[in-house]
């Protein structure tokens, strides 16, 4: 299909670590009529409100990357939250797309999506094959429904709605707290308030609780050295170590955000429905969603090494066995995506090094 510079796009979640690339990326390429919304300009928990989004606006093409997410902890504790909340998104969004005959959509999932013990590299076929990783069950759920709900409506209603799964995403305007967000952002901002302990930089720290508060210190601006150590105590946070949730022997794979953006505009530009469908061979079209990765992975304990350099922390860092690992190994099969011609830019090193002096400026 021919895209006009002009087609109106709206990016769902354009403030988000993915959203806010795709925007970005999608305006240097020359697309001048890209839209979004703030959550409290519109709610997308809310059907009324998201229909008539969509009948004033119109668009005609529409991103999803709005989703509520979180790492280990909070997907374990809020499972209500996870699967409720991206159902509802998911169920506004893409029906209100169906309804008012949006002409692409591209859905950006997760491979949270696949089996705890799928074979590795995991590859899209490996979908409901066996049980989920137990932690984020709920979110990953949800996420399937999503993918499958695009799918369904290309079968049955020849819709052009493609689903991309993205593995672990870090980059420029990440979460960074220290109860909710995901293992690269929060191990690095730990890292940084343990290196601000153990320099006894009270000014350095009082700055970092006032961008982004923790529990347990009301006033950064008055807060004593020793208050603040004692609430970074409950983080595992010290001045002369870290402990950090796990083993750190599970092996991940990291993506750089902008990497992202740049693999979703490449399929939403140059890759339709009819292209993922005629590769189904077996007479049954299912998994034609796409694995988003780099395709390189490393264990946790040398992800902290890395960010340890990085933010130059010298303490120790302890592992506490009696958290959850999560999922042993999740590592993508991105066969799919290459031969579609995309492969990602950053690796991991370069990546953690350009997201903390993003974090130092911000």
């Amino acid at each position: 299909m021919t895209i006009d510079k002009d087609t109106k796009i709206y990016v769902a979640g354009h403030r988000g670590l993915v959203g806010s690339a795709i925007t970005r990326r999608l305006r240097e390429m020359g697309f001048t009529n890209v839209i979004g919304r703030t959550h409290a300009e519109l709610d997308l928990m809310d059907p009324v409100a998201v229909r008539r989004f969509f009948d004033e606006e119109k668009p005609e093409m529409v991103v999803l990357a709005a989703a509520h997410v979180g790492g280990i902890m909070a997907n374990s504790v809020y499972r209500a939250d996870f699967i409720f909340q991206n159902l509802q998104i998911q169920q506004n969004v893409i029906g209100e797309a169906w309804r008012h005959g949006v002409r692409k959509l591209l859905f950006l999932g997760s491979t949270c999506i696949y089996p705890r013990m799928a074979p590795q590299p995991i590859t899209e076929d490996a979908l409901l094959t066996s049980p989920l990783e137990y932690t984020n069950e709920p979110y990953a759920i949800a996420k399937i429904a999503g993918l499958k709900l695009c799918e369904s409506l290309n079968l049955q209603y020849g819709t052009d709605y493609l689903a991309v799964m993205p593995t672990n995403l870090y980059g420029p305007g990440d979460n960074f707290d220290l109860v909710n967000s995901h293992v690269l952002p929060a191990m690095m901002r730990k890292m940084h308030l343990a290196k601000l302990l153990e320099k006894d930089d009270l000014a350095a720290l009082r700055a970092d609780l006032a961008a982004r508060p923790i529990p347990g210190v009301d006033n950064p601006d008055t807060a004593s050295i020793e208050e603040i150590a004692e609430a970074l105590a409950k983080f595992g946070i010290y001045a002369d170590r870290l402990e950090l949730w796990g083993s750190g022997t599970p092996l991940r794979e990291f993506l750089w955000s902008d990497d992202m953006a740049d693999a979703s505009i490449h399929v939403l530009l140059n890759v339709s429905f009819e292209d993922l469908r005629s590769r189904c061979s077996d007479g049954e079209v299912r998994n034609t969603h796409i694995n988003i990765g780099s395709g390189r992975e490393l264990t946790i304990a040398d992800l902290a090494a890395l960010i340890k350099e990085a933010v130059g922390f010298g303490g120790r860092i302890l592992w506490d066995n009696s958290k959850p690992d999560g999922t042993p190994r999740k590592l993508c099969d991105v066969s799919k995506i290459h031969s579609l011609g995309w492969r990602h830019r950053v690796e991991l090193p370069d990546g953690i090094r350009r997201l903390y002096q993003w974090y130092l400026e911000n």
